[in-house]
């Protein structure tokens, strides 16, 4: 039997770290490959990480709370396989440089190397928090004062700053701004962070703690709001045809399928069409430049137990026929309210959907998913009177219809392409085929 090193796996797309929740086997106890060891959070979900090898879990290398970079060694397993001794590992030697590009270039294994040889740095001024020498020397590169690091929200334990959460307020700043303001003075630092509004707190008042998700979405509203300049355009669509034809099918497809059939595949559908007729929505914006997205991937914001939002990822909506979309969506909208997602099905989405009419809602201004540049509400389906054309002349008919609210960024989005998308989504949906077959 040989002792092996299990390492902090990779877990999707642009994750360079996590943080220890909890250990699910202890030291001693018997583990098969693929089983649960620990749970892990990252900026992006929580996941359980399973062992490498099968045998016995010699030494725990991390508490639980610590942030630990994706490659660095988390456990020591003594392994019933043959697998190569931590003894003949090799042993390479990190080269440092203070160079702000190096270290933005470095990868995860190698920054924990690089940090692990750093003695602790003193805490900036009055901010109790712990900053690693690599967060601080970005900061010293970017000329970020003392003052202004305290403001930086922080995904990591207790709030710490993380290599991913100064890379993300860097290009949030760059965006945001006009040339560097000197951050050397106390007053030019308080015009750049948030005022905090003195309130008083009575006996019977309850103070509460937000959670890691929620101040993860706190930061990024924030963000969003003051990277884009956001503007809402509103459509009110029939969906008649839609609710129709979904009353006559919805028995059948459950005693079929298995699981219901949702508004939320046809509204998919419906924005998957135009955004192939309007290319310029599916866009994201770098600097002065613009990335105009091949592949469409189609957010849907789901609601969760604990009354935080999540945002799936249906990658190449597109491609799926009506009765795809919906066993693609049911399939992760179930596994988001139970945890089980994986990071990357929570990455890479080029425009986001969310209905707020599931909670009774008729429109809303929906807020953007940075970097994409643009976001539809759709409201609750009311049944209303409505003037319809008809051979013999115009009639009042009782009808179903909806709000479609478009939020979009208006530094790459103008008005009339924002408003003609929104109006093209709705001409689809009024537009479906009652014989549509299932």
């Amino acid at each position: 039997m040989a002792n092996v090193e299990m390492l902090m796996p990779k877990m999707g797309e642009s994750i360079i770290e996590g943080t220890i929740l909890t250990w699910l086997k202890k030291e001693g106890d018997f583990i098969e490959q693929d089983e649960s060891v620990l749970e892990v959070a990252t900026d992006k979900v929580d996941t359980e990480v399973p062992a490498t090898h099968a045998g016995i879990l010699k030494k725990i290398l991390v508490k639980v709370g610590e942030v630990v970079a994706v490659g660095a060694p988390i456990a020591i397993i003594e392994s019933v396989s043959d697998s190569t001794p931590i003894s003949e590992k090799p042993i390479i030697e990190p080269e440092y440089s203070s160079s702000k590009e190096e270290l933005l270039s470095l990868s995860p294994a190698q920054t924990a190397t690089i940090i692990s040889t750093f003695p602790e740095v003193e805490k900036p001024g009055e901010d109790d928090r712990f900053y690693s020498p690599l967060v601080l020397s970005i900061a010293k590169e970017e000329k970020i004062s003392k003052s202004e690091l305290s403001t930086i929200l922080g995904s990591g334990k207790d709030g710490r700053v993380t290599k991913q959460d100064m890379l993300s307020y860097l290009k949030n700043r760059e965006a945001s701004t006009i040339g560097k303001p000197d951050f050397s003075s106390t007053a030019a630092a308080s015009t750049m962070s948030a005022p905090r509004v003195e309130m008083s707190i009575s006996a019977q008042d309850e103070i509460m703690e937000m959670d890691r998700m929620r101040k993860m979405i706190a930061q990024r509203m924030v963000d969003s709001k003051r990277i884009s300049a956001h503007v809402t355009s509103f459509v009110e669509a029939d969906v008649t045809n839609i609710v129709l034809w979904r009353n006559k099918v919805k028995d059948a497809y459950k005693k079929k399928e298995g699981e219901a059939l949702t508004f939320t595949p046809f509204f998919i559908e419906a924005v998957a069409k135009a955004i192939k007729d309007f290319p310029m929505i599916n866009i994201s914006v770098d600097g002065d430049k613009i990335i105009k997205r091949k592949d469409i991937n189609i957010g849907v914001a789901v609601a969760l137990p604990s009354g935080n939002l999540i945002v799936p990822v249906v990658r190449n909506a597109d491609q799926l026929n009506l009765m795809g979309l919906s066993k693609k969506i049911n399939d992760i909208a179930n596994r988001a309210r139970i945890n089980k997602l994986s990071p990357d099905e929570l990455s890479g989405g080029t425009y986001t959907v969310s209905n707020v009419g599931s909670f009774g809602n008729v429109m809303g201004t929906p807020i953007i998913m940075q970097p994409q540049v643009a976001i539809l509400a759709i409201g609750a389906i009311q049944k209303k009177p409505a003037v319809v054309e008809t051979p013999t002349g115009d009639v009042i008919a009782i009808r179903h219809k909806m709000f479609l609210s478009h939020s979009y960024d208006h530094r790459v989005v103008d008005g009339s392409l924002g408003g003609m998308f929104v109006r093209k989504v709705a001409d689809y949906l009024e537009a479906f085929d009652l014989d549509t077959e299932l």
